[in-house]
């Protein structure tokens, strides 16, 4: 989970370096967008992806990341042989494109695509929900200080089938996290795999509830 920066000496662009499943991969940032960064719940998904492949197997899977900024997650996703659509914002796509293209090309089992997804935004058009069948959503630091936290919640619901998965690293910082957290147990059933009180960090599994046999 050890990142190095390395500044340009050719470009204007510089990366930083992370190295999981066995490869070096390069992550272009913006500082000057928060969608833009890798933030440390990004690596705590990404080990926990790594180091529980038996668990959760990613080969051949379809798994679509909401929130993707940097691309970073969806890129470990990719190396580890799923099937993989990474989302975001429109601005931010130039940079997640770029990103998953040079760490992903000739390395990966499947293409990933990369695809623009506003939360709560025509998303039985862009994500009809008869040919939408993924079998992972994951998610790392989506909930923070943004208006948009009930487009979050509708996109989660959308996307989820009954037999998704989600993978959901939080930060923890306002008191907003938490009522978001006692909403989305209105719709999922919610259970805290791992803790990393220090860095305010939990990484959540959940899955859609069956009303038909609540």
């Amino acid at each position: 989970m050890q990142r190095c920066f390395v500044p340009a000496f050719v470009t204007a662009i510089s990366w930083e370096g992370f190295h999981f499943v066995g490869h070096e991969i390069r992550i272009t940032e913006a500082m000057d967008c928060y969608g833009a960064i890798v933030w440390p719940s990004a690596l705590v998904l990404c080990y926990f992806l790594e180091t529980n492949v038996k668990q959760y197997n990613m080969v051949d899977k379809n798994v679509i990341e909401i929130g993707a900024g940097t691309g970073l997650v969806s890129i470990v996703a990719s190396l580890l042989g799923a099937h993989v659509t990474a989302t975001d914002l429109p601005e931010l796509l130039g940079n997640l494109q770029y990103n998953i293209s040079r760490n992903t090309k000739m390395k990966c089992k499947h293409l990933p695509q990369v695809k623009e997804l506003s939360w709560g935004v025509a998303l039985d058009k862009n994500f009809p929900k008869a040919s939408s069948n993924f079998d992972y959503i994951l998610a790392a630091d989506v909930v923070y200080a943004h208006p948009f936290l009930e487009e979050l919640l509708i996109t989660f619901d959308h996307l989820c089938k009954e037999t998704t998965v989600i993978l959901w690293v939080m930060k923890f910082r306002l008191e907003k996290e938490n009522k978001f957290v006692d909403r989305f147990k209105e719709l999922f059933n919610l259970e805290e795999i791992s803790s990393f009180p220090s860095l305010n960090i939990k990484l959540y599994k959940a899955m859609k509830k069956n009303w038909r046999s609540a």
